[in-house]
């Protein structure tokens, strides 16, 4: 204890220069935009670079799950395609994307599903046309939607986030809701405000909505486990097990809606008006 405190005091300029030196670089992080969103972008790399790093490492030894996935993955495909042949009305349980979507594939380096807020990265960045605001599913369903951006990766905001509000509806009635997490369970969600209208029974399968640029309509989610009404009883509060094992996670697909500036834009025009 005695060395530790002789280490202070002959070293006390030192770390009264270091201590300064901190707060006046956080000090100017905070009150300048410009060194703001490069410190952001900096941080982003470096912590994305150790990720990708880890990723390399563990890929290495999860190749034998990562290969059986790519194998069902293939096999459905390949049923499709065969069923597409053979008819043309064909019925795919899972809905494909439209002329007006691009998917960009890429690897989950980093997962957290055991906080209030988590956050996933990605091996991908502007450098591959990734954006602000699209959305990420797997062949399962969906994961998030991407909240920041560096060159080479991007972090998504994960559905496991309170902060995530995103629409839903049931497959069978269209009754939409929106999707939240209560933080209790990383593989249950809850689709909220759903009109007492609504026929709803455990196991019916709730998809997107489809009612933003985000996310295309009818992408997979889960079932219902849970049906009650909310406090006031009018609505109901479903509990929804989810299809994707959100702590499980490997490769995903990034969803770009084509048409988005144009539609954002023309709602903007139009709050506009209103105004």
């Amino acid at each position: 204890m005695q060395q530790i405190l002789f280490f202070f005091i002959r070293n006390k300029n030192f770390l009264l220069f270091l201590i300064l030196l901190l707060v006046s670089f956080g000090l100017t992080i905070q009150s300048h935009s410009y060194h703001k969103n490069k410190f952001v972008n900096s941080a982003n790399f470096l912590s994305g670079s150790i990720y990708s790093f880890r990723s390399n490492i563990t890929s290495y030894f999860n190749l034998k799950a990562e290969n059986k996935i790519l194998v069902d993955e293939n096999a459905q495909l390949r049923m499709q395609i065969e069923r597409y042949e053979n008819s043309l009305e064909l019925t795919i349980d899972k809905t494909p994307l439209d002329s007006n979507y691009r998917v960009i594939a890429a690897k989950l380096i980093n997962n957290s599903y055991t906080k209030t807020k988590n956050r996933l990265t990605i091996d991908k960045g502007s450098k591959n046309n990734i954006a602000l605001d699209m959305g990420v599913i797997t062949s399962d369903g969906i994961v998030g939607i991407i909240d920041n951006v560096s060159r080479n990766y991007a972090t998504i905001q994960s559905i496991l986030n309170t902060n995530s509000q995103i629409n839903a509806k049931l497959k069978k009635s269209n009754h939409f809701g929106s999707m939240v997490w209560n933080t209790t369970d990383p593989n249950v969600v809850q689709l909220i405000d759903v009109p007492m209208l609504a026929a709803v029974e455990v196991g019916d399968t709730v998809v997107t909505g489809g009612r933003s640029t985000i996310f295309p309509e009818g992408i997979p989610i889960g079932t219902v486990n849970q049906v009650q009404l909310d406090q006031d009883g009018n609505f109901y509060d479903l509990d929804i097990v989810l299809f994707n094992d959100m702590t499980s996670l490997g490769h995903v697909y990034v969803i770009e809606n084509l048409n988005s500036k144009e539609i954002k834009q023309l709602e903007s025009e139009g709050t506009h008006v209103e105004e």
